[in-house]
């Protein structure tokens, strides 16, 4: 019963064109973690950065940082129904199905956080698809209110903390923190770098108090979109798709400014009035732009050029798991002192061109394997664990 709900009734392309962009933004998000400091990275834009290298490191901050994790969120709750309703059509039990892919998907996690990349997303993407699978009944919508609710609740959480800390932290703290990331990833071994990896993964797992709600609520925006016939392939362009683009995208990025406008920096050991007041606008901007990124892709499919450019994507979109692992292996190799060193070398104008390069590499290395395999190394690996039946393998 479990791999009569494989068989695969045919892809939907655009939404692994979504994906595909969605994976560049990630690397665009995640390149300036790799390349220096991860707290340096979370401190908003650079003061000490000028010329093109503050443009690029507002850009990224502005448009990218935040946008993209919940565009993957929001995906990840798309998969969700279409699995969902695969078992229904087969009749099988989805709860046990996706309670296994779940347990698969915090064992990747782990290990990446553990043995690759500290700034992992896939454990807290398990346990908020926990949270899902256990609130969500088949065929369900949830209500746009409750998600709403959902989202909100760790931004007031944010708020009080605002409010009851007596202000901002001595600025030589983020500097010695920053100072020993930097001699960590930049000069330590691998032991040494794996010890703090489990530090950072432990100190993450208070941060879940405020992930793990948006993550729940993202999802469950994603089944509400698919519930509501939004991930259905666009025939044509239409207006309504972009007067939502343009709405949304235009109200987040107003919120993201006035948070840039509050503080174009922030600390991120402390929480104050004013580094609350930041968060909180960038967290209330981001999954508005998310949004308008979906709906302006839904739009630019349903044009001829549109569509033949998107498709362009796909390919990495299919291989989601094993390009995003993927570029953290590359990048950890390239930057980190246990590899070629590069820690700290590669100026913040030259990331965007350089995420660019791989995500092209990346692109390349999917259609020739897609050419050959079915499915990418870690998604055959990822199904087989969750349908515990041998599944093809080569196209």
């Amino acid at each position: 019963m479990a791999a009569s709900v494989e068989s695969d009734p045919g892809r939907i392309a655009w939404l692994d064109a979504v994906r595909g962009f969605a994976l560049l933004g990630i690397l665009l998000m995640n390149l300036e973690a790799f390349t220096g400091p991860y707290l340096q990275a979370m401190s908003g834009i650079d003061p000490a950065l000028s010329g093109l290298d503050r443009l690029a490191d507002a850009f990224v901050y502005v448009f990218v940082q935040g946008k993209f994790w919940t565009l993957f969120s929001l995906l990840f709750g798309v998969g969700f129904a279409l699995m969902q309703d695969g078992a229904h059509r087969a009749r099988a039990d989805f709860g046990l199905i996706y309670s296994r892919r779940l347990m698969a998907l915090a064992v990747f996690g782990l290990a990446h956080a553990l043995l690759l990349w500290e700034g992992d997303i896939l454990f807290t993407y398990a346990v908020a698809g926990a949270v899902l699978l256990w609130r969500v009944r088949a065929d369900a919508v949830p209500r746009l209110a409750r998600i709403i609710a959902v989202y909100a609740a760790p931004l007031l959480l944010i708020a009080l903390m605002g409010l009851l800390d007596a202000g901002p932290a001595e600025p030589q703290a983020l500097a010695d923190a920053i100072a020993r990331e930097a001699r960590i990833q930049g000069a330590g071994g691998y032991a040494e770098v794996a010890v703090w990896r489990l530090e950072k993964f432990a100190q993450g797992l208070g941060g879940l108090v405020v992930l793990l709600p948006m993550a729940v609520a993202m999802f469950a925006l994603g089944v509400r979109l698919h519930r509501s016939g939004f991930t259905r392939p666009p025939e044509r362009p239409t207006r309504a798709d972009a007067v939502r683009a343009l709405a949304l995208f235009t109200v987040g990025l107003a919120l993201t400014l006035a948070g840039v406008a509050v503080s174009p920096t922030v600390d991120p050991l402390s929480i104050d009035m004013r580094s609350a007041a930041v968060g909180i606008l960038n967290l209330l901007g981001a999954p508005l732009m998310c949004l308008g990124y979906f709906f302006a892709l839904r739009w630019l499919w349903g044009l001829g050029r549109g569509r033949r450019l998107l498709a362009c994507f796909a390919p990495a979109g299919r291989m989601a798991l094993s390009n995003y692992l993927g570029q953290s292996l590359i990048c950890t190799v390239l930057f980190y002192g246990y590899g070629a060193g590069l820690f700290g070398q590669l100026p913040r104008a030259w990331q965007i061109p350089f995420a660019l390069a791989v995500f092209a590499a990346q692109l390349a290395f999917s259609r020739w394997w897609l050419a050959r395999f079915r499915m990418g190394p870690m998604e055959h690996l990822w199904r087989r664990l969750t349908y515990g039946a041998r599944l093809k393998f080569v196209s």
